[in-house]
């Protein structure tokens, strides 16, 4: 990705003083790239560490690549209420900030919180007890299946350090700083990589924990970085500040729960349609299936980190926008984060899909079968990354608008409907899984088209978060 001009590239790396301070509305010189190039880099820090994560449990073999991707695919599912939380608070936010009520703003953060850590600590009791049930489901082997158990009760142990960092971050990428997240996460995969040496290989001292070792590694640094944020918090030290009156609100907590409730349902949704869709893969194709899938999925991460990136400017920009009384602005900042988002992941997605193979081999080694079932995933989730691309941008910036629901529908008739139900027709034929892995093409055709659609009618614009949404 090239910035236009050294001008532009001074602006980006001058945020961090030019936010420090409010101003009313939406800030002045606040782009695109300033809101999203701080947040790929973050998320890139993430994908770079994730991608030695699965180098090093490579070499464990592919059941234990096995037990890793499923285990993180159920914590993942547990995590959809946190996601809906932090889906509600950056709308409510980021309308807030537009509009120049920057209290209002702190308010939401704090109820926010307090809603965050309760519901995590019951998630977290939820996934420790029922963790073997959960992990059971995808058909693999005992041993497989037991690792991928241990890793979710480790993860799940962490929980309220996950839903603090979702939250605060969400806040703080709604009020326009996306540098604070950046430097965290930059600071826990410091703390990351080393404990996951440490703890997988039992080097230093460690104890020799396989691929659960990852799970207590991820959770330590994670952590430690909640930690840091919510001392931060406390100190007044964020431009969403710490407050202790006024925020207990019915009226606010019901708006939370409106707008976060449709990306609660959009995560189970989500989540369930790729349970349904790798456990076809597990019980029909098998051990060396269902890694490939994992491995394929983290070679293409690297797409998703800039996706991710122009997901959360789009939805900040609308969201200010809109709280500004500007809708038109609003739509200009969602079609220009969707042309971006196309433009990066495509690009990037096709550089990954010419070394697909030479990338399979490396993280796997000689395993034929498995490095031929992860290049077919790859050319076939790769060659999907400017439709994903519209997926993440354009349903980013329909949340920022508090328009949850459809991105929702959008799911529902795309994951579940289409790429399972295709799926599902290709295992009941009995063809090879491929054509399972070609689902995809469908599930994200339709939403792309569905999430296009809704942007450009614009009824998003009518949404009016501090009331019942009356355009459904």
């Amino acid at each position: 990705m090239v910035i236009n001009s050294n001008k532009e590239a001074n602006e980006i790396l001058d945020t961090e003083s030019k936010l420090s301070e409010p101003v009313a509305g939406v800030e002045k010189g606040l782009s695109i790239w300033q809101l999203a190039f701080p947040s790929i880099l973050g998320n890139l820090s993430y994908t770079l560490v994730g991608m030695v994560q699965v180098k090093f449990v490579g070499e464990l073999g592919t059941e234990a690549l096995a037990a890793m991707g499923a285990g993180s695919r159920v914590f993942f599912a547990l995590q959809a209420i946190m996601m809906a939380i932090s889906a509600g608070t950056t709308a409510l936010v980021a309308r807030a900030w537009g509009a120049g009520d920057y209290e209002e703003a702190s308010r939401v953060t704090m109820a926010s919180m307090v809603l965050a850590g309760l519901l995590s600590l019951l998630i977290a009791v939820f996934g420790i007890v029922l963790a073997s049930d959960m992990a059971g489901v995808f058909g693999l082997d005992e041993a497989t299946s037991d690792l991928a158990t241990r890793t979710i009760q480790w993860l799940s142990f962490f929980n309220l350090a996950f839903a603090v960092a979702f939250v605060l971050q969400a806040a703080l990428r709604a009020s326009g700083d996306a540098w604070t997240p950046l430097w965290v996460g930059i600071g826990c995969n410091i703390i990351n990589l080393p404990l996951f040496y440490a703890f997988i290989f039992g080097n230093w001292g460690a104890p020799n924990m396989g691929v659960v070792g990852s799970a207590v590694a991820g959770g330590i640094s994670f952590a430690a970085g909640s930690l840091f944020m919510l001392i931060m918090w406390l100190r007044q030290r964020f431009r969403v500040r710490y407050i202790n009156h006024g925020w207990w609100r019915r009226e606010r907590l019901a708006r939370l729960l409106q707008i976060g409730y449709p990306a609660a349902l959009e995560q189970g949704v989500f989540q369930i349609g790729f349970f349904i869709f790798l456990i076809l893969i597990g019980n029909y194709y098998g051990t060396e299936a269902f890694a490939a899938y994992n491995i394929g999925v983290n070679l293409l991460a690297i797409c998703w980190t800039v996706g991710f990136g122009f997901s959360i400017a789009g939805s900040t920009l609308v969201g200010q926008h809109l709280g500004a009384g500007d809708p038109e602005a609003a739509s200009r900042s969602g079609w220009r984060s969707t042309a971006w988002a196309m433009l990066s992941m495509g690009s990037l997605g096709l550089l990954i899909v010419i070394f697909a193979e030479e990338l399979a081999v490396y993280f796997i080694g000689d395993q034929p079968i498995t490095v031929k079932h992860t290049v077919e995933f790859t050319y076939i989730l790769g060659a999907m990354m400017p439709l994903m691309a519209i997926e993440m941008a354009v349903g980013g910036s329909l949340r920022g608008a508090g328009d949850t629901r459809f991105p929702l529908i959008a799911t529902l008739l795309g994951l579940v409907g289409m790429r399972c139900g295709l799926a599902s027709l290709a295992t009941y034929l009995g063809l090879p899984v491929f054509w399972v892995y070609a689902s995809l093409i469908g599930d994200y055709v339709l939403k792309a088209i569905l999430l296009v659609y809704r942007f450009y009618h614009g009824r998003w614009k009518s949404i009016d978060v501090s009331h019942e949404a009356r355009v459904y």
